[in-house]
């Protein structure tokens, strides 16, 4: 997936400025694409340059001016084509996991200390995203909420996202555990 796609859909679900989709991205589009704001504005521009948004200025008395974006015909077709297409498999590329396989041959007091920011990141995530999808499905329940809301693809992608860091923090919880008994063995002998 290119960033193009990943700005595209989050502008489906109306005008944003390149601050708000900053801030989308930093909440519920972070859990499956990561981008610095930098690099969204700088997507902005390609996307608005190639007709597949739409900007337009907003006058602001008391602030500088912005510029809202929106999806054209064109990037909705853009969105298609993507769709569409065969998608390759995901994969993990994590310093951590490095870590914790030379874990054997290292000390691993600050990999523990490591792990436990991850853990804690990680419940903190999962918090977010379980307020997120609140918000999402307002008074409705989960499953109303899935058979008739209007925008069902941001509330399943944060389900995912509840989904991999809760993952993340048991799988972090688990080594933490294993790696402090072994500790506590080898340094008996």
């Amino acid at each position: 997936m290119a960033l193009r796609h990943a700005v595209l859909a989050a502008l489906l679900d109306g005008e944003l400025s390149g601050y708000q989709l900053a801030k989308a991205f930093d909440v519920g589009v972070a859990n499956f694409w990561y981008a610095q704001p930098q690099q969204l504005y700088a997507e902005l521009t390609r996307l608005e340059r190639e007709g597949l948004v739409a900007g337009r200025e907003v006058v602001q008395e008391s602030r500088p001016n912005k510029r809202l974006f929106q999806v054209t015909d064109a990037g909705l077709a853009e969105l298609e084509t993507f769709t569409a297409a065969a998608t390759k498999p995901s994969f993990v590329r994590d310093d951590l996991l490095v870590k914790v396989q030379a874990a054997d041959r290292v000390d691993t007091a600050a990999l523990l200390t490591e792990l436990t920011e991850r853990a804690q990141m990680a419940q903190a995530k999962i918090d977010l995203f379980r307020s997120l999808l609140r918000r999402l499905r307002g008074d409705r329940t989960e499953e109303e909420f899935l058979r008739h809301g209007d925008r069902v693809g941001p509330y399943l992608t944060c389900l995912r996202g509840v989904a991999f860091e809760q993952e993340n923090r048991d799988w972090c919880v688990r080594t933490i555990a294993v790696l402090e008994e072994r500790r506590q063995l080898h340094a008996r002998h």
